[in-house]
Formats: structure tokens, sequence, C-alpha cells
């Protein structure tokens, strides 16, 4: 296959979430028949509910700082499949992500033929095996990766590991994890297991930690918990630094990267992983975790694109990471809000309206382009109630060019609600760019 005819065939097996099957046998055997690539490497796997997409990306970026060949494996991604799989920080190529695809396919459908498995494997199976494939050809040696929804059941937790870390849970999928937050950490706390170091972040709630140091008992693992940060202080525009004392150091005014408060806690995390690798033989200096914390790319979360209006893109895809936008809007802005609004049907939206639908000037609603999106009355009822200037629009596109339209230009256009509806608005500011540079 092709580049266009591998994306073709991944997304011809079926929605992401709604057509996942949630177990281990077809990833493990898949990755048995390609050879079992991720055995030449070591792995760290991140699970949680809101961060662990930030902090997979700061234990990456502090290790390739530290001068090892690294891999990233995210979910969900923006505009590109292949921003999942980065390699010392790169994409991979169409080429490359083609003939990954095109092995990985073939491997299934020989299972398939083989009588192993009753059906080829999955659209976010065959995706994480292709990362593993491409991790172990392009020679790395520590590989990151952020598991895709919950953990238990997830394809990354078939992999061996060195390190786990779990970051905050709070409620998200409801419906796939359980209707608690202790059956949603009983879910993602299977991703600690015998004979790898654990690192837990911070907790709001303390169901969580409870379920977390009850898994760590089981399976005989002692784990490192992430301190609280100290004295945090922002700049340009909520980029924060602050001191912290980790496990085995004490550091101070670590510049973060990435905006908002929030993203402390995920550094801490990110710290003590870091430590726990350096005494796992990955050596990684003090020098690399100031200087990888600062330089760590982590698009859609809390980005800001230079424009009249500007924008800001954050993923706040539930209750908690709508909260973590409200809070940095009310440090960081004080003007005029329009607020373009997407989300999935299967999301607390009106938890997130509540936290965030009364700080927009306008509300700009509209439909993402996927199966799970939420509609009409689903978006326009919150919206309504908590504000009287709302505009309903069929497509992002619309909403963006509304937007624009109505927020003045010392105002702010805050993009929310879901990555995909991010993904979708970063396309459309890609295609405007490249029309620029082509006139």
């Amino acid at each position: 296959m092709d580049y266009t005819q591998s994306i073709s065939y991944l997304y011809s097996l079926g929605h992401e979430v709604l057509a996942a099957k949630y177990r281990l046998e077809s990833i493990r055997l898949l990755l048995s028949r390609l050879g079992d690539p991720d055995r030449s490497f070591k792995s760290i796997v991140v699970a949680g509910t809101n961060g662990k997409g930030s902090v997979a990306a700061m234990i990456e970026s502090v290790a390739r700082e530290a001068g090892h060949r690294t891999g990233l494996y995210i979910s969900p991604h923006l505009v590109r499949i292949q921003e999942r799989i980065k390699v010392g920080g790169l994409e991979a190529s169409e080429a490359e992500f083609a003939r990954l695809a095109t092995d990985v396919r073939e491997a299934s459908e020989a299972l398939v033929r083989d009588g192993e498995l009753e059906t080829v494997a999955t659209f976010f199976e065959q995706v994480t095996a292709a990362a593993l494939l491409h991790f172990h050809r392009s020679k790395a040696a520590l590989v990151v990766l952020e598991v895709g929804l919950g953990g238990r059941l997830d394809a990354t937790n078939a992999v061996q590991r060195i390190l786990s870390v779990v970051t905050s849970i709070d409620f998200d999928h409801q419906e796939i994890l359980g209707a608690t937050i202790a059956e949603i950490a009983g879910e993602k706390a299977t991703i600690i297991v015998p004979g790898a170091r654990a690192v837990i972040g911070r907790q709001l709630h303390q169901a969580a930690s409870d379920v977390l140091m009850r898994r760590c008992l089981e399976v005989n693992v002692l784990p490192v918990f992430a301190n609280e940060p100290v004295a945090p202080s922002a700049s340009d525009y909520g980029r924060l630094s602050f001191d912290y004392e980790s496990t085995h150091s004490s550091y101070s005014r670590i510049m973060l990267g990435l905006r908002g408060r929030h993203q402390a806690d995920n550094a801490a995390a990110a710290i003590e992983a870091c430590e726990a690798l350096d005494e796992l033989g990955f050596k990684i200096p003090r020098e690399a975790v100031v200087l990888g914390l600062r330089e760590v790319n982590w698009p859609g979360r809390l980005e800001w694109i230079d424009s009249v209006p500007p924008l800001l893109l954050d993923g706040a895809h539930n209750p908690s990471g709508a909260r973590s936008l409200r809070e940095y809007l009310s440090e960081f802005w004080d003007g005029p809000l329009t607020l373009v609004f997407g989300a999935m049907a299967d999301k607390d939206i009106d938890g997130m309206a509540a936290a965030l639908f009364d700080l927009a000037t306008t509300i700009v609603l509209t439909r993402v382009r996927d199966r799970r999106a939420a509609v009409g009355a689903r978006l326009g009822k919150p919206a309504l109630a908590r504000q009287g200037n709302v505009i309903f629009t069929e497509t992002v596109r619309q909403a963006l060019s509304w937007a624009r339209s109505v927020t003045p230009r010392e105002g702010l256009i805050v993009v929310a609600g879901s990555l995909h509806l991010v993904g979708e608005v970063k396309r459309l500011i890609d295609e405007e760019d490249s029309q620029s540079a082509a006139m």
C-alpha cells in the first residue's frame, strides 16, 4: 500500500472508539507474528484521565535531551496520523508509515487465515503495532507509550515495561471504564505491573489514590508519589516556573514550555519518572530535566496561534479539562472572548458547559467530523441556558469564519471541547498558510 491506501485501509477498520475491542489477545498475537518488536527497546507506559499526553511528551523530551534515542507514541492525532509515532522527536514519514501499515496489515490478515484470530486487528491495535515496529526498525532505546483509553485492556498494556506512570484520574469514558472514580482508577491502575517501577502523579480524588496504592501492594511495587510544586509563577501567557523537591533532588525555578498551572503537577510526575529512569540505567542529568521541560512541545493544549484576533486551541474534552482551561483564562485573559465549541455526544457536555460557557461573550457551536459528535440540542440547550449570544454552525470551517467575524481585533477566539475539533481547526489554519505562501 502507498500512504493514501494505508490511511484508507486503517479507517476502513471502523471508528477508533466505537469499533474498539478491548482485549489484549489480538495485539499480543500481532506483535508475536511481527517478531515481538517491542522486546528490542525499553518502554514506559503512561495512563491517566488528564495530563497523560503532557507527561508522556515531557518524559520523552527530557530523555531526548539526555542523549537517548527515544520513541513516543500518543493518541489521538490532530492533523496527520503519523503524529502518533515519533523517533527522536520526528514523525514517521509518509513512506515509512505506508510500509509499516502494510506489514502490520499482512500480519493481521495472516493471523485470520491461520485461524488464530476471527477478525483482523482493530484500528488502534494496528496503529499501535505499527508504532512498535517503527521503534524497533529505528533502533529506539527508550520508548514512551501513552495509553489510548483506560489501561487494563488497552493495546499499550501488552508491552513489557520498566516504568509505569499514572497521572490525575477523574471522570471520563464512564460508559467503558465505570461510573465511579474507584472503578475508573481500577482500570488505569493495572498498568502497574510486577517488576516495573511506578510513579503516581498528584490525585484529585482520595478514592483514586486508594485504588492505586492497593494495586501497588498487590503487585509488590513500591511507588514514587509526585510532590506538590512550590512557589509557581507565570509569564508569557501562562508559562510557569516553580520550585520542586523530588525524591532525589531539589530544583529551583524550573521553566515549563507548556502553559497552564495544571502543567506543574504534570511536570512533577515527569521529573519523578525521569529520576526513576536514571536509577534504571538511563542516565538523566539535571541539566536534561531542566532543558527538556523548557523545550517540550505538545500541540493543541493551550496552544496560542498568532493571528488577528489570536486563537487559543485547547483539547479540553471533559469537565476536569474544562475547569483547567477556565482557571487559565480567568488568570491570563480579561478581554472579549469567543468560544468555538464542539464535543462528542458521549462526553459530559453539561459539565464542560458549566465550567466554560459563562466566560464567553459569544459561543459558536459546531459539529466535529466524527460519528461520535454531538449535534443540535445536545450542544444548544446548555449554551442557551448560560449565554444568549449563541451561533449554530454545521461545519468547523463555518464556525471559524463566524468566530473571526464577531470577535474584535483585541479579542480572543478559544477553540475547545474536543481534540478532534482542535485538529480540524489546525488543518484549516494549515490550508490558509499554504494558500498565503502560494500567492
